[in-house]
């Protein structure tokens, strides 16, 4: 029996464009969490906000039969990079006005505040049909460039668009840190009252640390509804879409950017390749309970890099005047 590398490079193809997706997401709490130290536990809010503003922007409003099934309040037809920027104003838009709600709040405080204000999203687009069609959500979203090449190869031409995405913001990101701006958020991060006595605006930085990282998460949130053509309220759970991400920081390594990246391939690799082994592995039986050994492994392994290696795979770069 021959072994089909067409479709092993298919698989492979398909899991690095969602390795590389949410490495973009772990970047984006990088710059909240790693570098400047906000708490936040509503990343499934940002990427439900970019991927529902793509799909809506995207996409026409829908005519004559299928009005009669899908609910959508916007459809403006618009390419595939118009939505991508439209995600990312979105989500900082939306990150802006949490953080001047939220920011003056204590770190628990502000876990907790972000993480409800995510489950209200996902409660609204699920409860409001008529704004993307309620719990069914969108479906039929258009893929950038798709005809462009034959339909099974478009997963690599994809992977280029994400791979290109991921490089551009790791770039920006480098930059930024690497500035004066950069330094700033360390500061606060280490020392706020220190920080604010130097004559630094504290609340200021903070917020326009929450907008870079959700405008990003937004990028992320587009580029996956568009990968997977289709968004249901569904898909933003806390785990999907928030605990998962902090897995992924964790054990690459906060406050660096490619610890970030390599934190989102490893954790996906964990938890779309079990699949395959719990399959193999687990008696039929308790075939029902196997997706939850997914958790088990991702929290052992989190255990045994936070106990061999606190500062994750990847540590923190201290030397940060050179890019």
């Amino acid at each position: 029996m021959g072994i089909d590398i067409g479709g092993i490079l298919s698989f492979l193809a398909s899991f690095a464009i969602m390795a590389a997706i949410y490495a973009i997401f772990s970047m984006g709490l990088n710059v909240q969490w790693g570098y400047t130290g906000l708490v936040n536990f509503g990343i499934a809010g940002f990427f439900c906000i970019g991927a529902y503003t793509s799909a809506l922007v995207t996409t026409p409003l829908p005519t004559g039969v299928l009005a009669d099934y899908v609910d959508q309040a916007i459809g403006l037809n618009q390419p595939f990079l118009v939505g991508v920027l439209a995600a990312a104003i979105t989500s900082g838009l939306w990150a802006a006005l949490i953080g001047l709600l939220t920011l003056r709040l204590r770190a628990d405080y502000l876990a907790i505040s972000t993480i409800g204000l995510a489950e209200t999203l996902r409660l609204f687009f699920n409860n409001e049909p008529w704004l993307a069609n309620g719990p069914e959500g969108l479906v039929g979203l258009p893929k950038p460039l798709y005809g462009l090449v034959p339909p099974q190869y478009y997963n690599y031409l994809y992977l280029a668009i994400v791979l290109a995405f991921l490089a551009l913001i790791y770039i920006a990101i480098e930059r930024g840190i690497r500035s004066p701006w950069g330094r700033v958020l360390r500061a606060m991060r280490e020392d706020e009252v220190m920080t604010s006595a130097n004559g630094k605006n504290v609340f200021l930085f903070k917020l326009q640390s929450l907008v870079v990282g959700a405008m990003i998460m937004g990028i992320g949130g587009a580029l996956y509804a568009h990968y997977s053509a289709a968004v249901q309220p569904s898909l933003f759970t806390p785990m999907f879409g928030t605990f998962i991400i902090w897995a992924m920081l964790s054990l690459g390594g906060t406050g660096n950017n490619k610890g970030a990246i390599l934190g989102g391939f490893v954790v996906w690799a964990i938890w779309s390749w079990s699949t395959f082994l719990i399959r193999n592995v687990v008696p039929a039986g308790f075939q029902t309970r196997a997706p939850y050994i997914r958790y088990i492994l991702i929290g052992l392994l989190l255990v045994i890099i936070m106990l061999r290696r606190p500062k994750g795979l990847i540590g923190e770069e201290r030397q940060v005047s050179r890019f």
